[in-house]
């Protein structure tokens, strides 16, 4: 079957399967090879079909999506790319989360991870490393079902305008307004992340894992170097707080040698003294709160699907009011992996 004869319908929202991946059922990007066409997955391969442009200064305007009852249906599906695309601009979860699952639930069983070497006497540890000889202790990790039942949250935002109103808007400036509701959907969705890491994955108190508050009374390089040395035999690879106390950081003389800041000096790239990566955003962490994270075993990222949006709406209705949701939660992997360093005021959430 032709890109240029297929029938689209709303049927192909919905269901197991992306619009996308529908399509490439409908029509394999492998049958492009060695064509002019090669590097368009099939929704693109339907924009041009359309003579649809998302982009650049000659980009579409709105309306050329609702010409024709099929190329009304893809409408869904250039907003959902877009909002991701906000959504992965703010590129805050690569630096926190160690692995993304997927689950077809609100709620899941986060998994023990229980290492006996963490436990061990600088001695004993000495010892296993030495080599394992007779009668000396074999560390022992025990992967278990943990009994932290983690409950994800649905968030969303809502779009309202009328067709009239943007019907004659260039796509690429419509683009701008989306990725906005991206980019607030990837802050929201990181400052879970964070109340996950102070409060713990999990409300039964009972088996609550907060995190290990490390007190200073002033965010200095020596209270740094603590936090740092802190995480051991894990590694300090990002810092989290907000502009305030981003700025108390940037302005701490270590930080201000032209080594330690080359970054901040010549892209704008905040990097701490001690080379893990600093984001900065306001509402992610409390005041005076700094929250450390090693990336690669502090957090699980839930999602229940991709991003929704009411295809209905958009392609009946041609706008109105649209729900953009995601549904997501977060579940400590290894829990010393992820503590906070906090002055007095900002040891709670």
């Amino acid at each position: 079957m032709s890109f240029d004869n297929i029938r689209l319908e709303k049927g192909m929202y919905g269901c197991d399967r992306t619009f996308t991946q529908t399509l490439e059922e409908l029509d394999p990007s492998e049958n492009y090879k060695g064509t002019n066409l090669e590097g368009l997955d099939a929704f693109q391969r339907q924009l041009k079909r359309f003579d649809i442009k998302v982009a650049g200064s000659d980009s579409s305007v709105v309306g050329k999506f609702f010409q024709t009852s099929d190329s009304a249906v893809l409408f869904p599906e250039y907003v959902t790319r877009v909002i991701r695309s906000g959504l992965e601009g703010k590129d805050y979860l690569s630096k926190i989360v160690a692995v993304t699952t997927n689950i077809d639930s609100m709620d899941y069983r986060a998994i023990d991870f229980k290492i006996d070497f963490d436990t061990l006497t600088d001695n004993q540890k000495r010892q296993v490393w030495a080599g394992v000889g007779e009668g000396v202790l074999i560390p022992e990790i025990q992967y278990t079902v943990g009994n932290r039942l983690v409950s994800l949250q649905k968030r969303g935002k809502t779009f309202s305008a009328s067709y009239e109103a943007i019907r004659f808007q260039r796509l690429d400036v419509v683009a701008v307004a989306l990725k906005r509701i991206g980019a607030s959907m990837a802050h929201n969705i990181t400052a879970q992340a964070m109340r996950t890491v102070f409060n713990g994955d999990n409300s039964d108190e009972s088996t609550a894992n907060p995190a290990t508050i490390q007190e200073t009374t002033t965010f200095n390089f020596n209270a740094l170097v603590d936090f740092w040395a802190g995480f051991s035999p894990y590694s300090l690879t990002t810092l989290v707080t907000s502009p305030e106390t981003a700025a108390t950081l940037i302005k701490i003389n270590e930080f201000r040698d032209s080594a330690a800041g080359l970054d901040f000096h010549g892209t704008g790239k905040l990097i701490s003294p001690l080379g893990a990566e600093l984001i900065s955003a306001a509402g992610l962490v409390p005041a005076n709160s700094i929250v450390g994270l090693d990336k690669s075993c502090a957090l699980e990222h839930l999602k229940a699907g991709d991003i929704q949006v009411e295809y209905g709406k958009l392609i009946d209705h041609q706008l109105e009011q649209v729900v953009i949701t995601s549904i997501d939660g977060f579940a400590k992997i290894f829990e010393s992996a992820s503590n906070v360093l906090a002055t007095s005021g900002g040891k709670t959430w």
